[in-house]
Order: structure tokens, then C-alpha cells, then sequence
């Protein structure tokens, strides 16, 4: 190449941020064909939950394998391999005949996009040395990855406007053969020189552990405890992950070193990313459905609505470096925190009918509070590790990232729709069949009212918009909740660590 070696770093940024970019979309550019896929193919609103969670869940229990992995054979070719499978499995997901395959195709979609996330990471901290250039890199890449989040509706509405439900994935296709072209010209190789060695044990523990425990979850909060699924759940869950914790502790080379986590920068900085990642995925996930099911707008229209918090996000990106500079890094992270918990806090005020522009507030608020947080939550991972370790490090804040939208779909997608089941009711005069269609979801009650007299689809309607507006509510304030929480604790944990972003010394 031709390009001087600062050209060629800002160059390897830009493959990384689109390669990020790309996943995140993936993340959440499904909750716009929600309506369109229902009705294609009739999922439970259980198979509808999974259809969601199942790539972040995968792709969480496997990126600190991948991390490992990535530091042994080579970060640049994990991600070339990554992204050339994550075209393939897209055709997959997009041509899937039923809720099953379409399932197992989202699966497959999150073990290639594990090999991709901690790659991009680790790869911009090998590149970018220099601290202060490596916190404007990361600042990018950050707000990038939660723009990906928040432009995924966007771009799956302009899609739905013309396509089936599956070309929300087959944009992939393309997109991924395009970075692997640019990312064999350009991109760096690295590697550890000395590797943790892969045990293959741990890596079904992790999964197992991680994967059981969000089910168990979710499932206790949509149908009760007491089921026999979410006992045995509960049960290989949490051994999984006490099996996996020990393990760890006894490995010379582990895929976690529990030991970093004694660090108050390391141990808030992933926390921070679990729980910003999981108001984001909830929020976009409520709002795709409520703007299309609730206000009747088309998918477009949908997601163009989201294209503020995208730029708000990007904007917090940007703005973290220079202000953790003149406030420190507690202070900015309890900032970002507290503005993503006043945004989810307006949020819980929508009704059944609404006018954008009161969305307006708390949607920039939420975004630019989410760049804040994961800005600084993302450099202070990387920067608290040595170089040779950033593989393993970068897995472990993305497997934060993506079990943090995951767990949040989960969880709050289940709070919202168990308070959707407790203040519908049971509908009054309807026949066995409608009445479970109606009860399961709101675009289940939606479906199901095209086919009843004009005053019964009107009464069914409103109804369930009303009790899923009521789940809205319940479900923002929970997300509150957590975000205003996190922000005390991180105000108090994070004062001691006073380097600015990109200049804690490496460990």
C-alpha cells in the first residue's frame, strides 16, 4: 500500500468500526420485521423472544472463546473467517421456512459474529498506541457499535418498504464480502506471542451456564417459577457457571482472569457495558413494536424515528474523551448513566396515541448517554490490560456488550409481556382459538381482529394496545431503575481511577 502508516491506522479504524457496525445492526435490525414476521410465520410469543435473543446469547457465551482464539491463530484472520461466515449464515437466516430453522439460523449467525467482535477491538488497541490517539479511535468505534443498535431499525424499515421480512438479513451478504476485500488489503496481523491455551471444557460450561441462567430468567418472569423447564434451567445454569468460575480459577491460562476483576476500572467498565447494552437493545426492541403496532406506522417511518438516538449516540462518543477530561471518568460515567434513567423514565410516559416530538427528549437523552457510558467503559478495559492480552480483554467487554442486549430483550421483553397478559384479561367473546391469539401478543391481537366484526376488532384493538402501552410503562421504569443504579455505584467505585481516557497504564 501506498498509505502512510497514520493513514493505514485510520484506515484499519474504519474496517473495524463497519465490521462492528455491521453486528450491531444485526443486533436489532430484526425488531422492525417483528409484525411481517409473525405473520409469515406464526411464531409462539416464547419461539418470537428467541428468535431475538438467540444471536446475542450465542454470540455472548462464545466470545471469550474467540477472544483466546483470535490471540492464537491471528486477530486479523479470525475476523476475515468471522465475517466470510457471517454472509453465509445471513442466506440462511433470510430464506428460513419456520420459527424452528429460523432460530438455529440466528444461532449460527452468533458463533460467526464471535469470532468478528472481539477482533475489531483488539485490533484497534494494537494499531492505536499512542493513548490519546487510541481514545479518539475507541470513541469512534464505540459510538459506532451503539449507532449500529440504534440505525438497525432504519435500516430494516427501508428494507420491509419493498422486501420480505429475510432481506433484513440478506443485506448482509454483500456488506461482509465488501469488509473482507477491504480488511485482506489493509488490516494488520497480530497475535499473542505466548497464547493462552484453548480448554475446550470451558467452553461448554460458559455456554451452557450463561444461556440456561437468561432462560430460567425469563421464563420464571413470563409463566412463573415453579415450572419444571425453568427449574432444570435454573439448575444447569447456575452449575454451569459454578463449574466454569472454578474451572477458571484452577487454569493456568484461563478464558477468564477472575484476578482482573478485582480492579475497580476493569470490573465497573464491563458492568457499565452489560447494563447500557441492555436499556439500548430493550428500548429499540419496545419502540420498534410500539411505532408500528400501536401508532400504525410503516416500518420506514419506524425506523427513521429512531435515527436521532443514533446521532445522539455517536455525538456521546465523541463528547466522552474531552469530558471525562474535566470531570473524570466517574463522573462521566454516572452521567451517561443518569441520562439513559431520565430518558427511560420520559419514556414511561407514551400512550396509545402520541406525538414524535415528546419522543424526541428522552430519545437523545438515552442515546447520548449510552455513548458516554460505553466510551469510557470500552478504553478502560483495553487500557487496563497488557497489548499482548487485548484479544481476550476486548471479549470479555464485548461479551458484556452482547449478553447485555441479549439480557435485555429477555428480560425486559418478558416484563413487557407479562404485564401485557395480566392487564388484558381474558377477552370476552371470542372462541378458544382467537382468544389465545389475542392473548399471546399484540401483533397476535392486531392479527386476530382483521377477521371479527368492525365494534369487536375495534374493542380487541385498543384493549391490546392499552395493556401493552401498560407494559411500555412498566418495563421503562424497570430499565430506570437498573441504569440509575449502576450510576451510583459507579460514581463511588470509579473515583480512585483518575488517568484520563486512553492513559491508564497497562497491567
Amino acid at each position: 500500500m501506498n498509505e502512510s502508516p497514520t493513514g493505514r491506522r485510520w484506515a484499519t479504524l474504519a474496517i473495524c468500526c463497519l465490521a462492528s457496525l455491521l453486528l450491531g445492526i444485526d443486533l436489532t435490525v430484526l425488531h422492525l420485521a417483528v409484525p411481517a414476521l409473525t405473520e409469515a410465520l406464526a411464531p409462539s410469543a416464547g419461539q418470537l423472544l428467541w428468535i431475538a435473543d438467540v444471536y446475542g446469547f450465542v454470540l455472548g457465551g462464545l466470545l471469550l472463546t474467540m477472544g483466546t482464539v483470535g490471540d492464537r491463530i491471528g486477530r486479523k484472520r479470525l475476523l476475515v473467517i468471522g465475517l466470510s461466515a457471517f454472509g453465509l449464515f445471513s442466506l440462511a437466516t433470510a430464506y428460513a421456512p419456520n420459527p424452528e430453522l429460523l432460530i438455529a439460523a440466528r444461532a449460527l449467525l452468533g458463533v460467526a459474529g464471535a469470532t468478528v467482535m472481539p477482533s475489531t477491538l483488539s485490533i484497534i488497541r494494537q494499531v492505536f498506541a499512542d493513548p490519546r490517539e487510541r481514545a479518539a479511535a475507541i470513541g469512534l468505534w464505540s459510538g459506532t457499535v451503539t449507532a449500529g443498535f440504534a440505525v438497525g431499525p432504519l435500516i430494516g424499515g427501508a428494507l420491509l418498504a419493498h422486501f420480505w421480512w429475510g432481506s433484513v438479513f440478506l443485506i448482509n451478504v454483500p456488506a461482509a464480502a465488501l469488509i473482507v476485500l477491504a480488511g485482506l488489503r489493509v488490516l494488520p496481523e497480530s497475535r499473542n506471542p505466548r497464547p493462552a491455551r484453548l480448554d475446550l471444557l470451558s467452553i461448554p460450561l460458559s455456554v451452557v451456564g450463561l444461556v440456561s441462567t437468561i432462560y430460567a430468567i425469563t421464563e420464571s418472569i413470563r409463566g412463573g417459577p415453579g415450572r419444571l423447564p425453568v427449574i432444570v434451567a435454573a439448575v444447569a445454569g447456575i452449575g454451569g457457571l459454578v463449574l466454569f468460575g472454578r474451572r477458571q480459577a484452577r487454569l493456568a491460562e484461563p478464558l477468564i482472569d477472575f484476578r482482573q476483576f478485582r480492579r475497580a476500572e476493569f470490573s465497573m467498565s464491563v458492568g457499565g457495558a452489560l447494563v447500557a447494552m441492555f436499556g439500548t437493545t430493550a428500548i429499540s426492541l419496545i419502540f420498534a413494536q410500539y411505532f408500528q403496532l400501536v401508532l400504525g406506522w410503516t416500518p420506514l417511518a419506524a425506523g427513521a424515528a429512531s435515527l436521532p438516538g443514533a446521532i445522539a449516540a455517536v455525538a456521546g462518543g465523541l463528547a466522552a474523551a474531552p469530558l471525562a477530561a474535566v470531570w473524570g471518568r466517574s463522573r462521566v460515567v454516572a452521567s451517561g448513566f443518569g441520562l439513559i434513567a431520565l430518558g427511560c423514565l420520559l419514556y414511561s410516559t407514551v400512550e396509545t396515541t402520541a406525538r414524535y416530538e415528546l419522543l424526541l427528549v428522552p430519545m437523545v437523552l438515552f442515546g447520548f448517554g449510552t455513548g458516554l457510558a460505553v466510551t469510557v467503559a470500552s478504553d478502560t478495559v483495553l487500557a487496563s490490560v497488557p497489548t499482548e492480552r487485548s484479544g481476550s480483554a476486548a471479549a470479555i467487554s464485548e461479551t458484556a456488550f452482547e449478553l447485555g442486549g441479549a439480557s435485555g430483550i429477555a428480560v425486559i421483553g418478558s416484563v413487557l409481556s407479562g404485564v401485557y397478559h395480566a392487564r388484558l384479561g381474558a377477552p370476552d367473546g371470542l372462541s378458544g382459538s382467537t382468544a389465545v391469539q389475542v392473548r399471546e401478543s399484540l401483533g397476535g391481537a392486531l392479527e386476530a381482529a382483521r377477521s371479527l366484526p368492525p365494534d369487536s376488532a375495534a374493542a380487541v384493538s385498543q384493549a391490546a394496545k392499552e395493556a401493552f402501552v401498560s407494559g411500555i410503562e412498566v418495563a421503562t421504569i424497570a430499565c430506570a431503575a437498573v441504569a440509575a443504579g449502576f450510576g451510583l455505584i459507579a460514581l463511588v467505585m470509579l473515583r480512585r481511577v483518575t488517568a484520563p481516557v486512553g492513559e491508564v497504564a497497562d497491567a
